[in-house]
């Protein structure tokens, strides 16, 4: 039995009804529609729901938080909908879909349920035939692929400690260090100093240990730095702009290895969504530089700021 659900619920069916949940290591989207028509009736979000950063326990409960409130937006009733697809971070392994599907059955979500990872969702909402590269690039990255006759393959995705390459995570985190260096003296200066102290409600550099060792600044409200490094890249800032470019470029190098790893065309189409990718245009127009570098033209690129739209349509081609 799940963690945090004691009696199985008991609720009626309605297969005119499909859900689109979309999940990562912030928070987590659940959108409520029409089967017929893939009208939207009800949105809801919940606290993170990547099982491999947060646990099982945590990503129930916000997957069943996102649920809740699309149903409470909808101003109905939570039942048991047609189908439900669910694209979520660190969904890669079977013991994975198998805790998702396990918590699925046990609040009876769905009648016809589907789960991957949430790249998956980026080509069903961000390519015109539903094949072709999805990058995410917000807290976390990756790079997946699929051919046009449904194989499918991913690069990245390593997490925090082992890859991520080019999210906010691993920019903020390289602007934070560069700030220690050049307290230092063991690096350039950088307007990154004053940047980070001011938006952490610091003093001075040496705060930055108990702030970030013992204090709020986790994993995910580290990533909500990586602004505070764009913005300074833009600004002129050269210790910034060199963590944007490397980061872009190692954002383009995964995304790159995985078309050519899986034999896609050099020329695809190419969804991209995350809010570093989505919100900072140089550092989009960087990575896309980079991607063309190493031999991949992205034709068309479409920009996905809902992945959840993604989600209903594949819940919408499930019921049958």
């Amino acid at each position: 039995m799940p963690p945090n659900f004691t009696d199985p619920p008991s609720r009626p069916i309605r297969p005119d009804l499909v859900l689109g949940i979309d999940g990562g290591g912030t928070h987590t989207a659940a959108i409520l529609a029409r089967r017929e028509t893939g009208d939207i009736i009800g949105r809801g979000t919940g606290g993170p729901s990547n099982i491999q950063s947060v646990g099982v326990s945590a990503a129930m409960k916000g997957l069943d938080e996102a649920v809740d409130r699309a149903f409470q937006a909808a101003g109905l009733a939570r039942v048991t909908v047609g189908s439900a697809c669910l694209g979520l971070a660190g969904i890669d392994r079977n013991e994975g879909v198998d805790v998702i599907r396990g918590w699925a059955d046990w609040v009876a979500l769905a009648g016809t349920m589907s789960v991957a990872n949430d790249a998956t969702l980026l080509l069903a909402a961000g390519t015109p035939l539903g094949w072709g590269l999805a990058v995410v690039c917000g807290t976390g990255s990756i790079a997946f692929v699929q051919t046009a006759d449904g194989k499918v393959g991913r690069c990245g995705g390593w997490g925090y400690t082992l890859g991520d390459e080019g999210s906010g995570y691993q920019i903020a985190l390289a602007g934070l260090r560069a700030v220690c260096r050049a307290f230092d003296k063991c690096g350039p200066d950088t307007t990154l100093t004053a940047k980070f102290l001011q938006r952490m409600g610091l003093s001075e550099p040496p705060d930055l240990i108990p702030a970030v060792y013992r204090g709020p600044w986790d994993r995910a409200a580290i990533s909500g730095l990586a602004p505070v490094v764009l913005d300074a890249a833009d600004a002129g800032d050269e210790v910034a702009g060199a963590i944007v470019r490397r980061e872009a470029s190692e954002l383009a190098v995964t995304a790159a290895a995985a078309v050519r790893n899986h034999g896609l065309p050099a020329t695809l189409p190419l969804a991209l969504t995350g809010g570093v990718v989505l919100r900072s245009e140089p550092y989009r127009a960087s990575f896309l530089g980079g991607l063309r570098e190493h031999g991949v033209t992205p034709d068309p690129i479409g920009l996905v700021s809902d992945p959840g739209l993604g989600a209903v349509v594949l819940a919408r081609r499930a019921v049958v």
